[in-house]
């Protein structure tokens, strides 16, 4: 497998993201266009430097949907070579399999990603056959793949592989390692999977298919586990794992990017606890204060909004509206935003502030409150958020307010 980046960086024991917000995120009812692709591609290139194509491999869609699916994910292959390893996904079909190869053909560090049905409820819906049939079929294509052109890597994905038995699931995984794949792809695709379980399967599937094999983890949040059970894959020495912006995917989702790449890459700690105090899981430290940029860029696409409650990149994150948090804010902040993500803390007045809240939010504003005008300002808030039935008392009512003392200070009618 000389050549082959992606497996290079998972045996080093670096990580590597497999983004899945243009492919499995149009599941979720999203639409990137190709433009757009590119754009995102490099952005999450830059996250890497110029290690992004050992950390990113970018699934710029499945070009068996269409003729202007096949084309972005064509222009993903030729416009963000470089920046990121760019994949394309097939059924498993020696028509969908050149197809994928033709729209990912030339590309630095080009992949594709067969998907083949693992257990045998899936592997009947999907194939008509029994899941070892299905299973050898997908060994069959990894070794077409690879004689047609051995320029690009082929990836395996066991769909259904939480419900598939693992002692089968390691053999074609060997098997298919043996026919050149680059990695395999174990997914939960029902998302069903409880963390334990997870654990298991990997523990059981690696152990099974030999230190020749790398696994990929794929898995759903449909029960809000996405994350949990990624760690576990992590845990039991998974290297590559697949993570979608804003957790867009199919149904409920997927883990998140940038709350992934966040946990293991803001604080020693966490990541030596989940990977190993021996781990070193860059190539390049990612720059974590790109996420919220690139999060809100994808927000505007997709029309999926950042709320007030978003791990790390949400309209929440470096907040105060209370008196406490206010005066010990670290105290209150699992990391500090402004130097791990660039987010300045901001200040803002809710019915819960304090005079001392006022206060900074008033200073901000350009005024200064002597106290019995900082507690009359304070009542004024409180009630204002109760009038309106709206916590937050935007800055310019409140600057309007503040107008107002100013005024009937200076006696101004």
């Amino acid at each position: 497998m000389g050549g082959d980046v992606i497996r290079e960086s998972a045996e080093a024991g670096r990580v590597v993201l497999w983004e899945e917000s243009a492919r499995d995120g149009a599941q979720a009812k999203t639409l990137m266009p190709a433009e757009f692709r590119v754009r995102l591609a490099r952005e999450q290139g830059r996250l890497f430097g110029s290690a992004g194509p050992r950390h990113v491999v970018f699934a710029a869609g499945f070009p068996a949907v269409c003729g202007e699916e096949f084309e972005a994910v064509r222009r993903v292959a030729a416009e963000a070579e470089g920046a990121v390893s760019v994949a394309a996904v097939c059924r498993a079909g020696s028509a969908d399999v050149r197809q994928a190869l033709a729209a990912v053909r030339g590309s630095a560090h080009a992949r594709i990603m067969i998907v083949v049905p693992a257990s045998e409820a899936m592997a009947r819906v999907m194939t008509h056959r029994a899941a070892r049939e299905a299973l050898e079929a997908g060994v069959a294509l990894v070794k077409e793949a690879r004689d047609l052109d051995d320029e690009v890597a082929a990836d395996l994905c066991f769909a259904d592989a939480s419900r598939a038995d693992h002692g089968l699931t390691a053999e074609y995984a060997a098997a298919a390692t043996a026919a050149g794949a680059g990695t395999i792809v174990l997914a939960d695709t029902v998302g069903r999977q409880l963390p334990g379980e997870a654990a298991a399967m990997f523990g059981a599937v690696r152990a099974g298919a030999g230190p020749g094999t790398v696994l990929a983890s794929h898995l759903h949040n449909d029960l809000g586990l996405g994350l949990a059970n990624t760690l576990e894959a992590l845990r039991a020495g998974v290297r590559v794992v697949s993570a979608s912006w804003l957790g867009i995917a199919e149904r409920s989702g997927m883990v998140a990017t940038e709350q992934l790449l966040f946990l293991l890459a803001h604080d020693p700690r966490p990541a030596a606890a989940i990977l190993g105090a021996d781990a070193e899981p860059w190539w390049q430290a990612p720059d974590l204060t790109r996420l919220p940029g690139i999060a809100r860029m994808v927000s505007e696409q997709t029309g999926v909004p950042l709320t007030v409650t978003t791990p790390i990149v949400g309209s929440g994150v470096a907040t105060i509206s209370t008196g406490t948090p206010f005066v010990h804010p670290g105290l209150f902040q699992p990391f500090d935003p402004a130097r791990t993500l660039g987010v300045e803390p901001t200040v803002v007045l809710t019915q819960l502030a304090s005079a001392r809240v006022v206060t900074a939010v008033a200073a901000r504003l350009g005024h200064r409150l002597e106290d019995a005008q900082a507690r009359a300002a304070m009542r004024w808030v409180k009630q204002l958020a109760f009038r309106s039935g709206r916590a937050v008392v935007p800055d310019a009512v409140f600057a309007g307010y503040l107008d107002g003392l100013r005024d009937a200070a200076e006696g101004t009618p």
